[in-house]
């Protein structure tokens, strides 16, 4: 009769411990992103780079992975001094991937590709980059320069948007236009013959 005693002692124990941790306290013992401004669902970042700064408005109530995933890069300063190392007049900005030496930075495992979220690719959004793979997305972001409507999700998966520009939408303009060469390093056209760098992405305190 003792057992079944104890084992009741310890399932309401538990269930008291559960019970006392606010989710708050549950989201500071995680290191995934969620724990960064738990409670803001429209976090902002401060992208500082040699071209001028850019304040990005996040959507975590329609893409809470891809945001988390994202504010994760950012909390451990793995955006610091890489590139956008792809330029495509009226259409991307994208970076956030390499080094200044054209080095792959180290990446947390792909994420789920929420493309399917309601927001699409319109002009100045930010939006994750890819493979062909949907559900290929871990740390490189581009900016949308145009109304990218084929990249939204359709019959087949699109890229997931999770954001938008909310100042500095005349840097990122600036950017699109800068000239460009083939990379031999990178095997790939479109690389800006001026280097375009992330000095550091901040989160800025909420409203």
């Amino acid at each position: 009769m003792l057992k079944p005693f104890i084992t009741a002692l310890i399932f309401s124990a538990l269930v008291f411990t559960s019970a006392a941790i606010s989710p708050n306290a549950l989201a500071a013992k995680k290191d995934d992103g969620s724990q960064i401004q738990p409670d803001n669902y429209y976090p902002r970042v401060k992208i500082e780079t040699t071209m001028g700064d850019i304040v990005v408005e996040l959507d975590r109530r329609r893409a809470p992975i891809t945001v988390n995933n994202f504010l994760r890069y950012v909390d451990k300063r793995s955006y610091e001094n890489t590139i956008f190392h792809r330029i495509v007049p009226g259409f991307v900005v994208q970076g956030g991937g390499y080094t200044t030496d054209f080095e792959g930075k180290s990446n947390y495992p792909e994420i789920f590709n929420e493309s399917g979220n309601g927001l699409t690719n319109d002009l100045h959004t930010i939006a994750m980059a890819r493979q062909d793979d949907p559900h290929t997305a871990n740390r490189q972001f581009f900016f949308n320069v145009n109304d990218n409507e084929t990249l939204n999700p359709g019959r087949d998966w699109g890229y997931a948007v999770f954001g938008m520009i909310v100042e500095g939408e005349d840097i990122v303009d600036a950017m699109s236009e800068v000239e460009t060469e083939y990379s031999l390093v990178l095997n790939t056209n479109n690389v800006p013959i001026e280097p375009i760098i992330i000095k550091k992405i901040i989160v800025l305190p909420p409203f």
